[in-house]
C-alpha cells in the first residue's frame, strides 16, 4: 500500500445559480493572455445542452478516456504507443475551432471616437483570431438557461442515449423541461489518460498533491492529450504551440488557499480539501467492470483516522498537518462519509477528483408547480422516483447510467430538507426519516450543516505546503501567469511585443492589435499603461505611476 494525498473538490449542484462568476474570475487571473482567448479552464454549463466544446460527451468520435479490455485491463481509446506514433504528426481526432467558438471582442474604438451624427455609432463584434468583422453564433455556454436548447437540445449526448433507450422524443418546452447548472474544471484525476497519451512526458501529476500540470519545457505541441483527455479539459494555445490546463491554482493552494473560482463563487457551493489514497490500486480500480466503478473510486479512498493508515502515510513522509487535514476533510466526508458526491462520468476510466451532488431542485420546483407541499417528506421522495427523465439524465452523468445511485443521493437530501424543517419549526426531530435513508438524526444534522451552513475553514481545509518561503509562493511565476514565461516563445517582431514578463491586463481590441504588429518590444512607458484590476493594488494611478 503506498499512501498519497489528492487535492479534490466538491461542487453542491442545488446551489449553482448559473451566474458564472467562477469562470470570469478564472479567465481574468488564468487565461486573459493572446493565444488563449477561446480557452476556458472553468465553465459552467446549462444542462440539458451540448457543452463546452460542443458534444465533448460524444467518446465514440472524440475518442477520449479509457476502455475495458477483453483480458479485464484498461487501453486508451484513442489507441496506444504504435497508434500514437502513427498519427504524432496529425492528430485529426480533436475539437476545431467552430467546436469552441471563434473569440471575440467589440470595436470600441468606433464607439467612443465616432463623430456626432444622427445614428448611434456601432461597435461591431471583431473576431480575436482574424481580426475582422465576425458574427457570433457560438459561444461557452450557448445554451445558457435553456436558451438554446430549443434549437439544438437533442443532440445533448446524454439525451440522444436517454431517447434511443426509451424509444420516444423528449420534448424541450422550457416549462417541461428541467434545467440545471454545470460547473466544470479539470478532474485532476488519479488515473489521467491526458498524462498517459502525451508523447514527450509534458504532463506529470504532483506527487505532494495530485494536481495534474503541463510542464511547458517539455510540452512540443502534439496535441494528443487534447485527444485523450475525455472533459477536454486542455487546450492548445495557438501562439505559443504549447498545451494549457487548470492547475488547480497551485500557487493559492500551496499557501492555504482555496482555487480562485471556490474563493469568488457567489453561491458558496465549492468545496476543497484532500483524501488520501492508495497508489498501487488505482489501476485495478480503474479496470473494474463497469457497475462497479463507482464503488471501486470509493474503495480507493481510505480513512484517515485508520490507524493503519496513518502509520502508512507517516512512513511515506507526509506530514502530520497533512494528515489532519486529511481527517478534517470536507470532501471526503461528502464522497464517502455521507456518500451523496459523485463522480462526472466514471465510465471514463480516469478516476476523476472533482465531485458533485446532484440537483434537487428539479423536484423541488415541479412540486411547488403543482401546488404541494414541496418540503414534506412523503411528497419529495415520490416525487423522485416518479421523476425518471431527470434521474436517468443525472446517472448518465455521474454514476454511468446507475439510477439507483441517484435516487439514494436524492432520498437523502429530501430527508435533511424536511428532517431540518421539523427541526426549524418546533415539530421535532424525526428518527424514522433519518432511518429510512440509513442515517441517524445527528448524521442529518452534520450534513446539514455542512451544506447548509458551513463556514469558509469549512468548505476550505487546505494544508500548506512545508516550505521556508511558503508566504511568497502565491506571487511566484507559474509560467502562465505572464507572457513569455518559462516554456513560453520569446515575444518579438512576429509575435506580442510584451517588452518584459508583466502581468496581462485586459486590453481594447485596438490596443491589443496595434501590439500584436508592433516591430519592437513596447517600452517601459507603454507597459506603464498596462493596468488591470488584479494587478492594481489602489496604489498607484491609472497610469501604473504611485
Amino acid at each position: 500500500m503506498r499512501i498519497m494525498a489528492q487535492v479534490g473538490m466538491v461542487m453542491n449542484l442545488d446551489k449553482c445559480i448559473g451566474c458564472h462568476t467562477c469562470s470570469v474570475t478564472c479567465k481574468q487571473a488564468w487565461t486573459n493572455r493572446a493565444g488563449t482567448e477561446y480557452v476556458w479552464f472553468n465553465n459552467v454549463e446549462t444542462r440539458p445542452g451540448l457543452g463546452y466544446p460542443r458534444r465533448y460527451e460524444d467518446q465514440e468520435k472524440w475518442r477520449g478516456g479509457w476502455v475495458r479490455t477483453k483480458s479485464g485491463g484498461i487501453k486508451l481509446r484513442s489507441g496506444g504507443r504504435f497508434q500514437k506514433l502513427l498519427s504524432i504528426f496529425a492528430s485529426p481526432v480533436q475539437p476545431e475551432l467552430d467546436d469552441y467558438y471563434e473569440p471575440w471582442t467589440y470595436d470600441y474604438q468606433t464607439l467612443v471616437s465616432a463623430p456626432l451624427g444622427d445614428d448611434f455609432p456601432v461597435a461591431r463584434p471583431k473576431s480575436l483570431i482574424t481580426g475582422q468583422d465576425t458574427a457570433i453564433t457560438w459561444s461557452a455556454n450557448w445554451d445558457d438557461s435553456l436558451g438554446g436548447v430549443a434549437e439544438l437540445g437533442e443532440a445533448d449526448p446524454i439525451v440522444e442515449k436517454l431517447r434511443t433507450q426509451a424509444n420516444e422524443q423528449i420534448r424541450f418546452e422550457y416549462e417541461k423541461s428541467f434545467m440545471f447548472f454545470l460547473p466544470r474544471i479539470c478532474e485532476h484525476c488519479l488515473n489521467p489518460s491526458c498524462m498517459a497519451s502525451c508523447p514527450s512526458g509534458a504532463i506529470y501529476k504532483r506527487a505532494e498533491d495530485g494536481i495534474v500540470l503541463v510542464d511547458q519545457d517539455r510540452c512540443r505541441g502534439w496535441r494528443q492529450c487534447i485527444t485523450g483527455c475525455p472533459y477536454k479539459k486542455i487546450y492548445f494555445n495557438h501562439r505559443s504551440g504549447k498545451a494549457e490546463k487548470c492547475t488547480f491554482c497551485y500557487p493559492r493552494l500551496e499557501v492555504g488557499l482555496p482555487t480562485v473560482c471556490a474563493e469568488t463563487c457567489v453561491g458558496r457551493l465549492r468545496y476543497v480539501g484532500i483524501v488520501l489514497y492508495d497508489a498501487d490500486a488505482v489501476t485495478a480500480a480503474a479496470s473494474a467492470p463497469d457497475d462497479q466503478l463507482y464503488q471501486s473510486q470509493l474503495d480507493l479512498l481510505l480513512d484517515p483516522r485508520d490507524p493503519e493508515v496513518i502509520a502508512a502515510a507517516r512512513a511515506a513522509g507526509m506530514a502530520d498537518d497533512w494528515i489532519a487535514a486529511a481527517q478534517r476533510s470536507p470532501i471526503y466526508a461528502l464522497i464517502k462519509h455521507f456518500k451523496v458526491a459523485l463522480p462526472l462520468h466514471p465510465e471514463y476510466r480516469t478516476m476523476p477528483m472533482v465531485w458533485y451532488i446532484p440537483p434537487l431542485s428539479p423536484v423541488v420546483d415541479l412540486l411547488r408547480g403543482q401546488g404541494h407541499d414541496a418540503e414534506a417528506a412523503g411528497n419529495l421522495f415520490g416525487a423522485i422516483d416518479a421523476l425518471r427523465i431527470p434521474v436517468g439524465y443525472l446517472a448518465e452523468l455521474f454514476t454511468g447510467g446507475d439510477t439507483e445511485l441517484v435516487t439514494d443521493v436524492l432520498h437523502k437530501l429530501a430527508a435533511m430538507r424536511s428532517y431540518m424543517r421539523g427541526v426549524t419549526l418546533g415539530t421535532g426531530r424525526d428518527a424514522d426519516l433519518a432511518a429510512a435513508v440509513g442515517m441517524t438524526p445527528e448524521a442529518l444534522e452534520q450534513l446539514y450543516r455542512l451544506l447548509a451552513i458551513a463556514k469558509y475553514e469549512d468548505r476550505y481545509v487546505i494544508p500548506k505546503a512545508h516550505r521556508e518561503e511558503a508566504h511568497n509562493l502565491e506571487e511566484l511565476a507559474c509560467s502562465l501567469d505572464f507572457e513569455g514565461g518559462p516554456g513560453m516563445y520569446a515575444s518579438g517582431p512576429f509575435g506580442e511585443a510584451s517588452g518584459r514578463p508583466v502581468p496581462v491586463a485586459i486590453e481594447t481590441y485596438t490596443a491589443l492589435k496595434a501590439r500584436q504588429k508592433a516591430e519592437e518590444a513596447a517600452s517601459a512607458e507603454q507597459l506603464h499603461h498596462r493596468t488591470g484590476l488584479l494587478n492594481w493594488d489602489a496604489n498607484e494611478d491609472a497610469g501604473g505611476q504611485p
